[in-house]
């Protein structure tokens, strides 16, 4: 197989990189954000680790639908599994930018998730009550994250039924 036969693959093995890597990238910021706030808030009232600790994963999410789209991706062009074909440099991109969705989205949503959350994390220590809705303010941001991720798997599940 020659470099022009395998442009195919080396575009789809490039969204599937992308699409592990910058929602990973930004899931580690977001995570990172919000454990320092957490920590704060549990030197000051160990009794609140619970609840800091489950805003603190929020932002982690990202990074699981990333490498989901990631696996899913590198199924469908079978380098998982050993059986990796040849698909035209046309595919190739289409698989490309059929993970882009669940890269970018993936990225800027743990970033701002973990903003959001480190908010959430500052009304916990101070309202431990509000717990419940303090919730509601980084999973708002979630929802960006899932859609992208449906795109992304849709887009590549319906790469794999085409014929170019």
């Amino acid at each position: 197989m020659n470099f022009v036969n395998s442009l195919g693959i080396v575009f789809a093995l490039f969204g599937a990189v992308l699409a592990a890597l910058l929602p990973g990238i930004g899931s580690a910021k977001g995570v990172g954000a919000t454990g320092q706030a957490a920590a704060g808030v549990v030197t000051e009232d160990p009794s609140k680790f619970g609840k800091v600790l489950v805003l603190q994963l929020l932002p982690g999410t990202q990074g699981i639908y990333g490498l989901l789209i990631a696996f899913i991706a590198l199924s469908q062009i079978g380098i998982l599994g050993g059986a990796a074909q040849s698909i035209s440099a046309a595919k190739g991109l289409l698989y490309l930018c059929a993970c882009l969705p669940m890269a970018f989205v993936g990225y800027q949503s743990a970033i701002h998730q973990g903003k959001a959350a480190v908010a959430s994390i500052g009304l916990v220590a101070k309202r431990p009550d509000q717990f419940g809705k303090s919730m509601i303010f980084p999973a708002m941001v979630e929802t960006y994250a899932i859609l992208a991720l449906l795109v992304s798997i849709l887009s590549i599940v319906g790469i794999g039924n085409l014929k170019i």
